[in-house]
């Protein structure tokens, strides 16, 4: 049995892992793993190559994804579908493993659909995905976030000012959130939750009443406007706030590096549980970690459609910035 493997869209730090963890257990079943180039954009350009124990070496602390990844427009489209099912079932691949987030997924189902056995592996920065608790790549992003507002805060606290830190995310607000929880914000602004100026003002303003030497707002990417729109809100409002406000994007540093213990586990597992899935013949599925274990999500429950944020974790922030 030939099954393939790619990574699609954004890197996150434990793809190389999920992938070592695809190929060894394919050939412990005597199953001939091949790797896919550039995510999707290579399964229609039929760049594959041959995968071996030895190629997956010394992968595990390695971030990004060796295999390459691209956003794939041409996925999108029946056309594109077409094609990709063609060029699966004329190079004699039998089944596929594809790495990745919410559009990944969604393209995972759309081969499905069209007959290909395929299961998906969740891995995203963005912890978005129904079907799991954590994606491959959103601890070690979040330490990332984490290490910064740390850092911030010791120039904050220097200069008495207010730091706006944007993180990435894309539409969920789960890495603001969860970064500004543990960094002890002063507020957080999320995509899912109305938030104005007026309010994030407020906060800054109270911090200062309280005889704070900083404040610190995260604000997730996904928010209207971002933090561009926000700076200009609180800087017309400096005098009011009390503090001056310095605007920092952490941005792409989020998904390099070297994935964290979590993460290699987490890859390493659900990687194996996918091969294991079609072992027995499951297919049309995706594999992350819900409740403590690695559990199997139809992909049709998956594709197109967003985890939504806890709204206690979202009061527990609120009450913790006072």
């Amino acid at each position: 049995m030939r099954v393939a493997v790619l990574t699609s869209g954004g890197d996150a730090p434990g793809m190389n892992a999920a992938i070592r963890a695809v190929v060894r257990s394919a050939l412990e079943r005597g199953w001939r793993p091949v790797g896919v180039l550039n995510g999707y954009e290579g399964l229609l350009d039929r760049a594959f190559r041959e995968l071996n124990d030895r190629e997956v070496g010394g992968l595990m602390q390695r971030g990004g994804t060796f295999l390459g990844s691209a956003r794939c427009p041409e996925m999108l489209t029946p056309e594109g579908q077409s094609r990709a099912v063609t060029s699966l079932r004329e190079t004699g691949i039998d089944a596929l493993v594809v790495i990745g987030g919410n559009g990944s997924q969604a393209g995972a189902h759309a081969l499905s659909s069209r007959g290909v056995k395929v299961v998906g592996v969740a891995s995203t920065i963005d912890n978005d995905l129904v079907g799991c608790d954590v994606t491959i790549g959103a601890t070690t992003a979040l330490d990332v976030a984490l290490e910064a507002i740390d850092r911030l805060k010791v120039t904050a606290s220097s200069h008495h000012r207010a730091f706006l830190v944007e993180v990435m995310g894309r539409n969920c607000g789960y890495l603001a959130l969860m970064a500004g929880l543990a960094g002890g914000a002063e507020a957080v602004a999320l995509p899912e939750v109305p938030c104005s100026p007026g309010i994030v003002a407020g906060a800054v303003a109270e911090a200062y009443r309280l005889g704070k030497a900083h404040a610190i707002i995260v604000i997730s990417e996904g928010v209207p406007g971002g933090s561009t729109k926000l700076a200009e809100a609180l800087d017309a409002q400096q005098k009011a706030l009390g503090f001056d406000v310095r605007v920092t994007r952490i941005g792409h540093v989020q998904r390099g590096g070297a994935p964290g213990a979590f993460d290699r586990i987490l890859a390493s597992r659900t990687g194996a549980a996918a091969i294991d899935a079609l072992a027995h013949g499951r297919h049309s599925v995706m594999v992350g970690m819900l409740s403590g274990a690695i559990r199997e999500t139809p992909l049709a429950e998956v594709a197109g459609r967003l985890k939504p944020i806890d709204p206690a974790l979202v009061e527990l922030a609120r009450v913790l910035a006072r």
